[in-house]
């Protein structure tokens, strides 16, 4: 199966369903997904270190971006279902591959006055006060 890389971008208020047909997505915006570097085991498993690097001591960015997700488009969604509850999660589409110039504006730190080529104004909404790297 063969997936079709796309340039299309779901914007603030698009909505689509999950592939059962269950719940409901309504998009808040595009966003960059992290992965916690927090998270990993310890020691940590770094070949740099041979395994023998103890959490407290890691070098880097705490929150880095997720390369399993970056070839495809995550979205900061509000689910809805049949029974009328809401949530807020993040909804990665594994289904759509980014083109490459899209994929490289996805996972690149920007300014916020620096959209994507071909994205409409106001779109985006200004990030969260995430705790990143300077």
């Amino acid at each position: 199966m063969e997936i079709e890389p796309s340039s299309q971008l779901l914007i603030g208020g698009d909505a689509f369903s999950s592939p059962g047909g269950r719940f409901l997505y309504v998009v808040s915006g595009p966003v960059c997904r992290l992965f916690d570097r927090e998270q990993l085991p310890w020691p940590s498993c770094s070949l740099l270190w041979r395994g023998k690097q103890p959490s407290w001591n890691r070098v880097g960015c705490r929150f880095v971006a997720d390369l399993a997700a970056a070839r495809c488009p995550s979205y900061a969604v509000v689910g809805l279902d049949a029974n009328g509850l809401r949530w807020e999660d993040v909804i990665t589409l594994y289904g759509e591959m980014l083109v490459a110039d899209l994929r490289r504006w996805w996972i690149t730190r920007k300014p916020v006055s620096a959209p994507f080529p071909g994205l409409p104004a106001g779109s985006l909404r200004p990030p969260l006060d995430p705790v990143l790297c300077p």
